[in-house]
């Protein structure tokens, strides 16, 4: 870790008791949601990290505590910096605050991360389905969500399969 990005790990430590990991030169600061606003202020304001590229979340369901984790990753163009920020969520009711006001472009990758987890990101302007359609029930992309499919056909079960195969009516 160069110097510029150990003085901004160490600010947010010291600020927000962030937890550091760092593996192959990659680190990782892991945020309480209730800080999460001003420590993305602080990056922004302080240590010139420009975009906010991309966030995502991770489900690690059965685990409850935390189940969910939604992962930032922050880019000083400036200064040729990365950072990773990650917000561990409870899986009964996840909520995190949204950076729409620090970060604009997020709006977007919120809404994903609502449609296909169910996190709820407070303060959002516009919380509503992006992927899917209005109307669907649930969050596909949480472990627990029920899964329908079409057994696989082979050449051991190909005539039983092909008996309860679905065709087009000619």
């Amino acid at each position: 870790m160069d110097d510029v990005l150990n003085d901004t790990v160490q600010a947010l430590q010291a600020r927000f008791g962030a937890r550091v990991q760092e593996f192959r030169d990659q680190v990782t600061v892991s945020i309480a949601p209730q800080r999460l606003v001003d420590a993305a202020r602080l990056l922004l304001e302080e240590f010139a990290f420009e975009m906010l590229v991309d966030v995502t979340a991770v489900d690690y369901w059965p685990q409850e505590t935390p189940r969910f984790h939604t992962v930032y990753q922050f880019v000083s163009v400036s200064q040729n910096r990365h950072l990773q920020v990650r917000v561990p969520l409870n899986g009964n009711d996840p909520h995190v605050p949204s950076l729409e006001k620090v970060y604009p472009g997020v709006n977007w990758f919120e809404r994903e991360i609502w449609d296909m987890f169910g996190i709820v990101f407070d303060g959002h302007s516009d919380m509503r389905r992006i992927l899917m359609p209005y109307d669907w029930q649930g969050h596909p992309l949480r472990k627990d969500y029920p899964v329908g499919y079409e057994e696989v056909q082979f050449s051991f079960n190909f005539k039983e399969i092909n008996l309860r195969k679905p065709y087009a009516k000619e």
